[in-house]
């Protein structure tokens, strides 16, 4: 998944000391523990250079595979799936902008958060009813776990 506009509501905060700030939501976290207890792997591939924050918070949640400051998202996706031995088709991607969409097409499932640019939308296999940051990856886990993939 993306991080800013799919784990976060997609708004940047600064604080006073020029400090990148993120808000999460507890629900999308819930969705990720459960998932992981399910025997399945997550991860973020984000184009922002936010790697503490991302870092820590996808260890919290025992996210495998952190991939920050992208310059090519496909890439990163490449590497990855390659690393987890698991063929395109075999994984959910959930973005939010137009930076997504090359990664989107070629995975067996495009997600667009409620949100999302209309090139994502378009793109999307299915689209959340949640806004990106309010618990959108949640309901995606819910779908997923609830069809038993």
């Amino acid at each position: 998944m993306d991080c800013d506009g799919v784990l976060t509501d997609g708004r940047l905060y600064f604080s006073e000391r020029g400090e990148e700030l993120k808000v999460f939501h507890v629900r999308d976290g819930q969705g990720l523990v459960m998932w992981h207890k399910a025997g399945f792997r997550s991860g973020i591939i984000s184009g922002r250079d936010a790697g503490q924050i991302i870092s820590k918070r996808a260890a919290e949640l025992g996210m495998h595979f952190v991939r920050v400051n992208s310059s090519d998202k496909v890439r990163d996706f490449e590497e990855i799936i390659a690393e987890a031995g698991v063929l395109p088709e075999e994984v959910a991607f959930v973005g939010d902008d137009i930076g997504d969409t090359r990664l989107m097409e070629k995975v067996g499932m495009a997600v667009a958060v409620a949100d999302a640019v209309e090139e994502v939308r378009a793109t999307a296999h299915f689209i959340t009813k949640a806004n990106g940051g309010f618990g959108a990856i949640r309901e995606v886990i819910d779908l997923l776990l609830k069809l038993k993939v």
